[in-house]
């Protein structure tokens, strides 16, 4: 029985943009998943907490789509990859609290 890939969001530490630890793992098994399934196609939408302005974070949020785009190139994924900032415009919780903001902080990787 195949086991059914996934490929999850990642996250960055707050006003930051580099690739952690964690992060990178879960970059690693999204190239495996990417290349597994036959993805031809991905968007990198970031993403970031409510804190700061708008255009602040509509700049970290491209920084960070950017970093995970360049992340999985230089791992080998060698398809289209488009990359988006939704800055703190689509934040999947909403309370304002360091826990909260940490779930905002992030990449999220679209293949439709």
């Amino acid at each position: 029985n195949e086991e059914e890939c996934t490929i999850e969001s990642i996250y960055f530490e707050f006003d930051k943009y580099d690739i952690t630890p964690e992060s990178a793992d879960i970059l690693k098994k999204n190239a495996a998943c990417i290349k597994k399934k036959g993805i031809k196609k991905l968007t990198i939408e970031g993403n970031c907490d409510e804190r700061g302005t708008t255009e602040y974070n509509m700049s970290l949020g491209q920084k960070r789509a950017e970093a995970g785009r360049k992340y999985l190139k230089n791992l080998g994924v060698g398809i289209k990859i488009n990359t988006i900032s939704y800055g703190k415009e689509k934040p999947v919780c909403k309370e304002s609290s360091e826990d909260c903001w940490a779930k905002n902080r992030r990449d999220d990787f679209v293949t439709k």
